[in-house]
């Protein structure tokens, strides 16, 4: 926690994981002291990501496909390699859905289910906003036609009467959409 950071052999920049260094980047207590938990740059990025995280379970506990949305929107962009996806049950799904595969693909060879998803998607696409958007428009339009989130109504009570709501709300894709990256 007290590393220097402009010291490229400091213990937090010699880690692996460099998640380490970007912690000690955002409360910089080497700098700031006791007070690195007050400051607003440190706060706003843990803050933020409490609010995902807290909007991903919620949203989740009405509809798995948007919680599962939320939360490859959230991932995808640090994603380098398929295997990553597969390493993550969540993610896999959503590429599974995305591609229209049955569950029972999960269990095929993990270079041969590689291989298909780089056949099919480029990975650098999940980090472009714009791509990545449409690939969730597309995922929740898929998610929507295998799990319906409301029931049927007949066509007479669609006509003559008020029509359901159906998929995901429109509050909610108004939310995805305003949150930043």
């Amino acid at each position: 926690m007290q590393s220097d950071l402009t010291d490229p052999n400091s213990y937090a920049n010699k880690l692996t994981d460099k998640r380490y260094a970007a912690f000690v980047t955002a409360f910089n207590f080497a700098q700031y002291g006791a007070q690195a938990t007050t400051i607003t740059a440190a706060q706003k990025p843990s803050v933020d990501k409490y609010v995902r995280q807290t909007l991903e379970t919620e949203a989740g506990q009405d509809n798995e496909g948007v919680r599962l949305a939320l939360y490859f929107q959230r991932k995808a962009p640090s994603l380098v390699s398929f295997y990553q996806v597969l390493g993550d049950p969540a993610l896999s799904k959503v590429v599974r859905t995305l591609l229209s595969l049955p569950d029972s693909f999960a269990t095929a060879d993990v270079d041969k289910q590689v291989k298909f998803f780089e056949s099919k998607l480029d990975i650098k696409d999940f980090a472009d906003p714009d791509k990545l958007g449409k690939l969730m428009t597309r995922f929740t339009s898929l998610w929507e036609v295998d799990n319906p989130s409301s029931t049927q109504q007949s066509p007479t009570a669609v006509l003559f009467g008020k029509s359901a709501e159906f998929g995901i709300s429109t509050d909610l894709l108004l939310t995805m959409a305003k949150l930043k990256r």
